[in-house]
């Protein structure tokens, strides 16, 4: 059942700490005086504990108890009431409870967090903190049956007198969507290559609400989605890399209210292209397919949680951006679907052209739709890493988008549920940036230098976007304007080496789903 689900284990509610089926349990507080009640025979271990170790409250700690499961790990989340905490606290604590708890051989684990009600939804991230934990590889499920999974059971002790009925539904809807994510994400280019995204992606959703509609014609890709065939061209000629463009579409029940348009940035490997990434800077480039990664998850939630009055179209632009005799180069003028041209300038800026073109497919589909808000994501900048950190989406709105103050909005939900945003803002030398340099082009797709070594290096790829697909004929000065955001993933998708995050996946869970389920 966890399995296909694609969570790492079961998991359940439990009321019971006694109960024999615990082998492990894993206590997530800032302070051990909030074990009351039903939880107080949990406080004299820790506290004996304390008594020859004064790292108790700043470190994780495995105890010896007396309860049936004999082990018990406190994984203190330390101060939660200063100015810059915030509800991860909860989320990392959790991680490291959980990792404690495996390394000391536990299989069935009961988590524990104290009512308190410092942040609302710190149930949520912390047991979204333990299953992230707990995930396994996607490769290591194929390859080493034994290795599948890292526990049997994760229960989570339900003791909070205004606990949200649906909490549990949710927060594993919402981890399954981050599951479907950091496969697809973290899985090597080879078992990621396009074609295996798709036959996992046509699995995934089959007999699901979810439409599945895939184009793998290279031809298709030249009269429609040109400036995406380009960055295809070397790929194609080797069959196992060839570029696939999968559409999703979910429609909820009754009136539809809110239609969402998800563009996601697909790379399953960069070399760079013929701006080849030289002196060992493409290690980790499998994971310039997380933008996709997040539109697949999305849906994967979507799925589950069957949300009314909303419709979600998304596109996976799944391209690998190989070198060859067949590769794109720079000075060359691609016409975009939009009747761009298009003077390419490094064809290291792939991402960007592997999105263009389906955002204008969308655009055309928006103008029609209730209520549209279309969206490109994206592991598309080392600018916005350098910029934000590692930890953190940006978020950057157009004209209609900014009127609606979308990324306050988004980074608000994000903030609650742990999955936080920085916002960016788009401005004129951005769009001036991309302007023709000559009668030759319409649009610069890109200067020379990396992102990081270029001054606005992540606002002006959002500017590109707008330019190429057309999106400019839509904005506050248009008789329709449609509401667009950019999101740049690139710091907050992982580490590597590490698992992706799923980011922004619960974030937009918060925001759109929340009173549909």
């Amino acid at each position: 059942m966890a399995e296909a689900l694609r969570i790492p284990c079961e998991v359940a509610l439990a009321s019971n700490i006694v109960d024999g089926q615990f082998d492990a349990i894993v206590v997530v507080t800032d302070s051990i005086e909030k074990l009351q009640g039903t939880l107080q025979t949990l406080q004299p271990p820790i506290s004996k504990q304390k008594e020859i170790d004064n790292a108790v409250e700043k470190d994780v700690s495995l105890v010896q108890t007396d309860l049936p499961c004999k082990r018990l790990v406190y994984s203190p989340t330390g101060p939660l009431n200063r100015d810059y905490d915030d509800v991860r606290r909860f989320m990392d604590a959790a991680v490291k409870g959980i990792e404690r708890a495996l390394k000391a051989g536990a299989k069935s684990i009961l988590l524990v967090r104290p009512h308190d009600d410092t942040f609302p939804l710190a149930d949520h991230v912390t047991i979204l903190g333990a299953l992230s934990a707990l995930y396994v590889p996607y490769e290591v499920r194929q390859d080493v049956p034994d290795r599948k999974s890292k526990a049997k059971k994760l229960s989570y002790f339900a003791n909070h007198p205004n606990m949200d009925p649906h909490f549990l539904k949710t927060t594993t809807a919402i981890e399954s969507g981050r599951g479907v994510y950091r496969d697809i994400g973290g899985s090597d280019p080879e078992n990621m290559a396009a074609p295996k995204v798709e036959a996992y992606v046509r699995n995934l959703f089959n007999g699901t609400n979810i439409k599945v509609d895939v184009i793998n014609d290279h031809a298709v890709f030249e009269k429609e989605y040109p400036c995406l065939a380009a960055v295809n061209r070397a790929a194609n000629v080797v069959p196992r890399h060839q570029g696939r463009l999968i559409f999703l579409e979910y429609e909820g029940e009754g009136p539809i209210e809110k239609t969402l348009f998800l563009v996601g940035k697909g790379i399953t490997y960069d070399t760079g292209g013929c701006d080849i990434k030289a002196g060992g800077i493409m290690a980790g480039m499998h994971r310039d397919k997380c933008g996709a990664a997040f539109v697949a998850g999305f849906f994967q939630v979507l799925s589950l949680l069957k949300p009314r009055g909303i419709k979600v179209v998304g596109g996976m632009s799944m391209v690998r951006n190989s070198v060859g005799e067949e590769a794109y180069v720079a000075d060359e003028i691609i016409i975009s679907r939009a009747g761009k041209r298009v003077r390419v300038g490094n064809t290291d800026a792939e991402g960007r052209m592997v999105m263009a073109d389906v955002l204008c497919k969308f655009k055309e589909l928006a103008v029609d739709a209730v209520n549209p808000h279309l969206f490109t994501i994206a592991t598309l900048t080392g600018h916005a890493v350098r910029a934000v950190g590692p930890s953190y989406s940006l978020v950057m709105d157009n004209g209609p988008a900014r009127k609606q103050r979308f990324s306050h909005h988004l980074q608000e939900a994000g903030d609650v549920i742990g999955d936080p945003f920085e916002i960016s803002t788009i401005r004129r030398e951005d769009h001036d940036f991309h302007r023709g340099k000559s009668e030759y082009e319409d649009i610069l797709q890109c200067n020379n230098l990396p992102s990081s070594q270029t001054a606005r290096g992540h606002q002006s790829p959002a500017a590109f976007l707008i330019q190429t697909s057309g999106m400019e004929c839509h904005g506050i000065d248009s008789a329709k304007p449609l509401a667009y955001s950019h999101i740049d993933i690139a710091g907050s998708s992982g580490p590597f080496p590490g698992q992706p995050t799923g980011a922004p996946i619960a974030s937009f869970v918060q925001l759109f789903l929340t009173g549909r389920v």
